[in-house]
């Protein structure tokens, strides 16, 4: 565990001390030496540690925890037994608060370093339940368990094995349950698999139920746990709520674009105020049970990348009124940012999982004519250094 049988070991060569200032993007904790940055994992902000360099690049180095010579405020104990060991947190020995504190000044960075954008206006950061708050995982089979020990788990920190687990303190209660009485167990054809749980939904990749409908606000969705679906429905359901306050202000007899739909969950919504929506998805079998979820006269549905959508949208139609983008980690395209800046709808959402490249795009966005009107952070991944933002765009023409 971090911070433990760390403790008044010798120092060697290539030993230093450090005062650390923040966390990265990885969750590694940020100090500076020479000017040059050096991350440390398992060090908390606040803390003032002995560290040794194991890798020196010209503008940073990346040491490993030796000492803790002061703890920061911030700084805990971990809740998992395995943290540490296992590769799924990196903050768990730093408090809920200051995780919250971390991810705004992870945003704020990007957005500056990045986008050139010193004044963006993050208007909130919005929390979730630290623990029991996962709903969705996949999970690794162990190899040859040994007596009493797990047959899933997950990968170690450090190289490619499996950790075997019979409980993970982040996972919703009924994953949670099922890992407990070791009844998950990875198809034969697979080394890892998806689980989904949430309420009385219980979805399991290659068992008998893989899929199933849950209940999102006032909504009943289709979803198979093969595919992408957000992990926190909790937070979700905020994210969603924001969503439509903004889309609200659009003209509901104006079109909509929901791009990287999904199985449609904005979707769903956006639909009860525009009386047309076309919806654009890469994955055919989301595509599939997006056309469950979102039914209509007024609805398309799209099985196009990003980059077909820029190629076949017809720019004789009546521009969109609003438009969702919900992107991977690698972002908006360079032509799909160039698209949306030439068929620029009134109003733009951008829910984004990688600040760099939300930075990225926002600084080409505001180069096209659009206004970042604010965004604010949601903590769907507590105890890891991830970062969920919804930015809000209005369209200079406006």
């Amino acid at each position: 565990m971090f911070g433990k049988n760390l403790q008044g070991k010798k120092l060697q060569e290539n030993s230093v001390e450090l005062e650390i200032d923040k966390i990265a993007s990885g969750g590694s904790g940020v100090g500076r030496l020479e000017g040059r940055a050096v991350f440390v994992a398992g060090a908390c902000p606040g803390d003032r540690i002995t560290a040794r360099i194991i890798e020196k690049r010209d503008s940073w180095s990346k040491a490993e925890l030796v000492e803790i010579l002061q703890p920061g405020k911030d700084r805990i104990e971990a809740e998992c037994p395995w943290y540490g060991s296992c590769g799924g947190c990196t903050l768990q020995h730093v408090s809920y608060e200051g995780q919250l504190g971390a991810k705004k000044l992870l945003l704020s960075d990007a957005f500056q370093h990045i986008g050139g954008i010193a004044d963006a206006r993050i208007c909130k950061v919005v929390p979730s339940t630290p623990y029991g708050y996962r709903n969705r995982m996949q999970l690794h089979r162990v190899n040859k368990p040994g007596r009493n020990e797990a047959a899933v788990g997950l990968k170690k920190r450090s190289g490619n094995q499996v950790l075997p687990l019979d409980c993970c303190p982040v996972a919703d209660v009924g994953i949670q349950d099922a890992m407990l009485r070791r009844t998950l167990f990875a198809p034969p054809w697979t080394d890892r698999f998806h689980v989904f749980s949430h309420g009385n939904v219980f979805l399991v990749e290659g068992g008998r139920t893989e899929r199933g409908r849950i209940r999102i606000l006032d909504r009943e969705l289709s979803l198979n746990v093969r595919n992408f679906f957000q992990s926190n429905v909790t937070v979700l359901e905020i994210l969603i709520e924001d969503v439509m306050r903004f889309a609200m202000e659009a003209p509901g007899d104006g079109r909509a674009l929901d791009l990287y739909c999904g199985v449609g969950t904005f979707g769903a919504f956006l639909s009860s105020h525009f009386s047309r929506l076309d919806m654009v998805e890469t994955d055919k079998e989301s595509v599939t049970i997006a056309r469950e979820n979102v039914q209509g006269p007024g609805i398309r549905h799209f099985a196009w990348t990003d980059d077909e959508w820029v190629r076949r949208v017809e720019s004789r139609e009546e521009p969109y009124a609003f438009a969702l983008v919900d992107p991977p980690r690698t972002g908006l395209s360079a032509a799909l940012r160039q698209g949306l800046t030439e068929r620029k709808p009134g109003l733009l959402a951008y829910v984004s999982c990688d600040p760099a490249t939300l930075a990225r795009d926002t600084k080409d966005l505001i180069r096209g004519g659009f206004l970042l009107d604010s965004c604010a952070a949601y903590d769907f991944y507590p105890q890891t250094s991830h970062v969920e933002t919804l930015a809000f765009f209005r369209s200079g023409d406006r």
